[in-house]
């Protein structure tokens, strides 16, 4: 690396309500030469952030505009109203949007929801941000539908939630840009994923090392192959024992004979003539 070249790093976009921790825990782990530097953006200018080169990736709410960025739906979310706690809703588990008919439904500029139609009564005005929009509610002004990440980013004392079984949802999902897809980028993929450290997608992990061979393999391949004695022959103990009863016979039998009946032409035992 030269010195006009920096050093590489990971920066990793997330919009309001979506908590990254999880995952940059395990990219720290991983990686721990390669910093990761978080980027907070609000949901509507992520997608102008990525395409401008202002992050390598994102935690974003779906829709995605699949043009020129690429996503991974990771999860969806619950749909809650946000209410004051003396609110008749705080009473009941969960509510429709039909429950909501008398109440004013706050509608934030911001809102991550896609509404066909909005429940309740429209506000006089919209409140500008979520943040705006949660102090109107603890006002008592009007009520507020969002997702539950939302309502547990903004939480407050003086207010609860409960969820809304026909609502809109969110969703959120990892995106980066199409033509960006980098070695880096694949590798958070791969966190966020759930893939291990030796997963073959991804980098190319180590050549794996050959096992060793057993013992017998071994020898058998520094010796040749063994052979099995063939069919009629005798081996090991039982070989040695034929032989020594054979040559036991043979001996004793050999030796008596040799002594009572060898051939006329053999040598004579007597002393040795003296010459004249």
């Amino acid at each position: 690396m030269t010195g006009s070249e920096a050093p590489p790093s990971f920066r990793l976009a997330y919009v309001p309500g979506v908590t990254p921790a999880k995952w940059v825990r395990t990219w720290n782990e991983r990686f721990p030469a390669i910093p990761l530097a978080l980027v907070a953006v609000p949901a509507a200018e992520a997608f102008g952030l990525l395409r401008s080169g202002g992050a390598d990736a994102g935690f974003v709410r779906l829709p995605v505009d699949r043009t020129d960025l690429s996503a991974i739906p990771l999860y969806t979310e619950t749909t809650v109203v946000v209410v004051p706690k003396d609110h008749v809703v705080a009473a009941v588990d969960e509510v429709s949007t039909e429950d909501l008919a008398d109440d004013i439904v706050l509608h934030p500029l911001d809102d991550t929801l896609d509404w066909e139609r909005l429940p309740g009564k429209p506000a006089f005005e919209r409140p500008a941000t979520t943040a705006d929009a949660i102090e109107l509610v603890a006002a008592g002004i009007g009520v507020l539908v969002v997702p539950q990440s939302l309502a547990r980013l903004h939480h407050r004392k003086d207010l609860t939630y409960r969820p809304v079984t026909d609502a809109p949802e969110s969703r959120v999902a990892l995106s980066w840009p199409q033509d960006e897809t980098t070695d880096l980028v694949e590798d958070f993929i791969g966190i966020v994923r759930g893939r291990t450290v030796n997963s073959t997608r991804g980098r190319t992990p180590a050549a794996a090392q050959p096992k060793s061979q057993p013992a017998a393999k071994r020898s058998d391949a520094r010796g040749g192959a063994r052979q099995k004695p063939a069919a009629g022959k005798a081996s090991g103990k039982s070989a040695r024992g034929a032989g020594s009863g054979s040559a036991r016979g043979g001996t004793k039998g050999g030796t008596k004979g040799g002594a009572k009946g060898g051939p006329k032409g053999g040598a004579k035992r007597g002393k040795p003539r003296r010459r004249p």
